[in-house]
């Protein structure tokens, strides 16, 4: 890691299939700022087919208190993949998950803030593709000055997004993405 002067903790993170790499380790990034949330957890992220650890981390942190919100887009690149991320949101919000759509265009940002301290912010999705197969890469911060910057975009994205509570996706959308999710690995 680097200490940058007085400035918190910066540490840059990269990942890659197997054999390359040993482990997950954006995923491990994730799941330790997801765990060690206390107060807030925010999360933007253009596509949210998280895998069963993923999902359970978000959910507990929820139970316990976390004001955990994910912003995806309102506008899809994928229209495909927007049904099925759509189809993660009733399960997350049942635990207490807010899910927010951005509505000005499409959202591309990958990044986390937990409790206004610990953020994150690189290329890494998440979905099984971003996380398992594709080459990635972030950074890792921690009680650095642009974490206040990263808090006020994320102030900004939430002052032009839509609050999905009681979204209930259709009928047709929800047989398609449960076909859909022994696929999800291809997507």
């Amino acid at each position: 890691y680097t200490e940058v002067g007085n400035d918190g903790i910066v540490l840059p993170y990269a990942d890659g299939p197997r054999p390359i790499y040993d482990d997950y380790v954006a995923e491990n990034v994730y799941l330790n700022i997801i765990n060690q949330a206390q107060k807030t957890l925010y999360i933007t992220t253009p596509y949210l087919i998280p895998d069963s650890k993923l999902t359970s981390a978000l959910m507990i942190a929820a139970r316990r208190g976390v004001d955990v919100r994910i912003v995806t887009p309102h506008i899809p690149d994928k229209k495909i993949v927007f049904q099925i991320t759509r189809s993660h949101y009733a399960p997350l919000q049942r635990a207490g998950v807010q899910i927010y759509e951005y509505l000005p265009g499409f959202l591309h940002a990958k990044q986390f803030l937990c409790d206004g301290k610990a953020a994150t912010v690189g290329t890494v999705n998440l979905d099984y593709r971003s996380l398992v197969h594709h080459y990635e890469c972030g950074v890792w911060m921690y009680d650095t000055a642009c974490i206040a910057d990263i808090r006020e975009e994320f102030e900004r994205i939430f002052s032009v997004s839509e609050n999905m509570h009681g979204f209930q996706q259709g009928r047709f959308a929800r047989v398609f993405c449960s076909v859909l999710a022994v696929f999800t690995p291809l997507l």
